[in-house]
C-alpha cells in the first residue's frame, strides 16, 4: 500500500468562484490513491478565510472562566433549518457562547492576535499564554485552521459589553466558575468546535496550570 504525499496531488486548473469579504477557489484537480495511480478529475471548492487563534481565558486564583456571548449567523440558519420545534432550545440559540477568538491580519503573529482580541472583545489582559494545540476547522471545505491558546487572566471586574463597533460587534462578556464551565459543556451550551476543545483540554490540564500561574497573582 502506497502513502500519498503532496507531490501526488496534480492541480490542472484554480479558479475564483467567489471574491468577497471571503473567497472561494473552485479547483479541478487529482490525488494519489493508496492502492497507487490517481484519482479520476475532480473539482473541489475552497472557502478561503484566512487562519483563526482561539483563547480560553482562564482564572487560576477563583478559578473562573471568561466566556463570550454574541450572535452568530450560521447558528441562526441552522437553527432557522431544524424541521421540529421540539429542538429548538437554548442550546440552539443564534447567540453563542464562545471563546475570545479572532482571524489573523497579513504579517501579524498569533501570540499578537490574542492579546488584541482578548482586549478588543472582552477588556481582558493576558497574563501568560500557554498553547494547546491547532486544528483544521472543516478540512473538507474550507483552509481555515485555528491555534488555540489557554491564557491566564484576572477575572475579577471582568464583564459587561465589548466589541468593536466598526465590526458590527456586540459581544456580552461572561464569567463563569470552572464547575459552571464544565456544566455548560456537559449540557451541549459550549457547541462550537473552540470552546469545546479548549474546555476539555482544561479538563485534562487545570491542575497543572494553576499550579503552574499560581505565583502569577503575587505581581
Amino acid at each position: 500500500m502506497k502513502q500519498p504525499n503532496d507531490s501526488d496531488v496534480n492541480i490542472i486548473t484554480k479558479k475564483s468562484a467567489y471574491q468577497g469579504f471571503f473567497k472561494v477557489n473552485q479547483y479541478t484537480l487529482q490525488h494519489g490513491l493508496f492502492a497507487g495511480g490517481k484519482t479520476r478529475i475532480l473539482t473541489r471548492e475552497c472557502f478561503e478565510r484566512g487562519h483563526a487563534v482561539g483563547v480560553l481565558a482562564y482564572d487560576p486564583w477563583l478559578d473562573n472562566i471568561v466566556l463570550l456571548e454574541q450572535f452568530r449567523i450560521g447558528a441562526y440558519v441552522y437553527g432557522k433549518e431544524l424541521a421540529d420545534d421540539a429542538v429548538q432550545s437554548e442550546k440552539h440559540s443564534a447567540w453563542l457562547l464562545e471563546i475570545i477568538a479572532g482571524i489573523v491580519d497579513p504579517g501579524e503573529a498569533q501570540v499578537e492576535v490574542a492579546h488584541r482580541e482578548a482586549q478588543e472583545e472582552a477588556g481582558l489582559e493576558l497574563l501568560a499564554l500557554e498553547s494547546i494545540g491547532d486544528f483544521y476547522a472543516s478540512p473538507g471545505g474550507t483552509s481555515e485552521t485555528t491555534q488555540l491558546y489557554c491564557a491566564c487572566v484576572n477575572s475579577q471586574g471582568a464583564g459587561g459589553i465589548h466589541g468593536l463597533e466598526e465590526e458590527g460587534e456586540d459581544i456580552r462578556v461572561r464569567v463563569v466558575t470552572y464547575e459552571e464551565a464544565v456544566q455548560l459543556l456537559k449540557d451541549g451550551r459550549l457547541n462550537n468546535a473552540s470552546a469545546m476543545i479548549a474546555m476539555q483540554w482544561l479538563m485534562l490540564n487545570r491542575v497543572a496550570m494553576r499550579t503552574k500561574w499560581h505565583d502569577l497573582g503575587k505581581n
